[in-house]
C-alpha cells in the first residue's frame, strides 16, 4: 500500500537518494526545501514528486498537506566546527535554531496529518557528536544532542500512534562536509579515524531513512540508529 511522505529538507544529499527510494517503491513524497530547486532524481520529474518551497524555520510559515501524512523526515543541520573560545552566542543559538526548533516547527504543523495515518512515522537527524565528545563539535555536539532528547520526549507522548527515532551518523560525503573532505589527504585522515576506515555515503543512511518510515520498524521508537563506521562504540589499540 503507498504511502504520502513530507521530505523537509530535500534538496540535502541524503534527501535526494531518500526520495528516489521511495518514490520507487511507489509512494507519494511532498519535497519541501527553502528553495524551488526540483530534487535530483533519475529521469527528472516524477508523479508521485510534489516540490514545495518552505522553510520551516521561517517565522509564522506554513505550507498544505494532504489530510493525512504517513512519514515526516527532517533534513536540515548545520556543521559548525570552531575552537570553543570562538563559538559565539549567535553560533550556539542558530544551530539550535536549524537543528531543532526548525524539527519542532515542523512536527506541529504536520501532527495533525501524522495522527490521521495508520502507521506514522518521524525522522529526526542527530550526529556521532552528540554521544562520542570530538574537538571543535561544541556548538552542533549540544543541538544535536537536544536533537535525540527531543525526538525520545516525543516519542513517548505520541506512541502508540506516531513512531519518532533519530539516526545519528558520522562524517558523510555531502557538499555540507567539503571543508573537512577537500583534499584526498583530508578523506584519508578523515577515513582512518573510524574503526571501519571509511567515510559515510549519503546511500548508507538513505537506506536507515527508508526503513525506519517503513513498516518493517513498525516496533521501534525513541530510537537512535548510528551509521557512524563504529566511532561511536568501538576503540582499537
Amino acid at each position: 500500500m503507498s504511502q504520502t511522505h513530507l521530505i523537509v529538507g530535500a534538496s540535502s544529499a541524503i534527501a535526494a537518494p531518500t526520495v528516489q527510494r521511495l518514490l520507487d517503491g511507489g509512494d507519494r513524497v511532498l519535497a519541501a526545501s527553502r528553495s524551488s530547486e526540483p530534487v535530483h532524481i533519475a529521469g527528472g520529474q516524477h508523479p508521485l514528486l510534489e516540490t514545495i518551497e518552505w522553510d520551516p524555520c521561517a517565522s509564522g510559515s506554513a505550507i498544505d498537506l494532504p489530510d493525512s501524512v504517513d512519514g515526516l523526515v527532517y533534513f536540515p543541520g548545520t556543521i559548525t566546527l570552531k575552537p570553543f573560545p570562538r563559538l559565539t552566542e549567535d553560533d550556539f543559538l542558530e544551530d539550535y535554531r536549524v537543528n531543532v526548533l526548525g524539527a519542532v516547527h515542523a512536527i506541529q504543523h504536520a501532527l495533525p496529518a501524522l495522527k490521521k495515518s495508520s502507521q506514522a512515522s518521524i525522522v529526526l537527524f542527530s550526529s556521532v557528536a552528540a554521544q562520542t565528545g570530538l574537538a571543535f563539535h561544541a556548538s552542533i555536539g549540544a543541538a544535536k544532542a537536544a536533537v535525540e532528547g527531543f525526538g525520545r520526549s516525543l516519542a513517548a507522548e505520541l506512541a502508540p500512534k506516531v513512531r519518532v527515532n533519530m539516526i545519528a551518523p558520522s562524517l558523510t560525503d555531502t557538499p555540507l562536509a567539503q571543508s573537512l573532505l577537500g583534499s584526498e589527504e583530508r578523506r584519508q585522515a578523515a577515513a582512518e579515524r573510524h574503526p571501519l576506515k571509511a567515510i559515510g555515503h549519503p546511500r548508507d543512511t538513505a537506506e536507515l531513512v527508508v526503513y525506519l518510515l517503513s513498516s518493517a520498524s513498525r516496533f521501534m521508537t525513541g530510537q537512535t540508529l548510528r551509521p557512524d563506521g563504529g566511532l561511536s562504540q568501538i576503540r582499537q589499540f
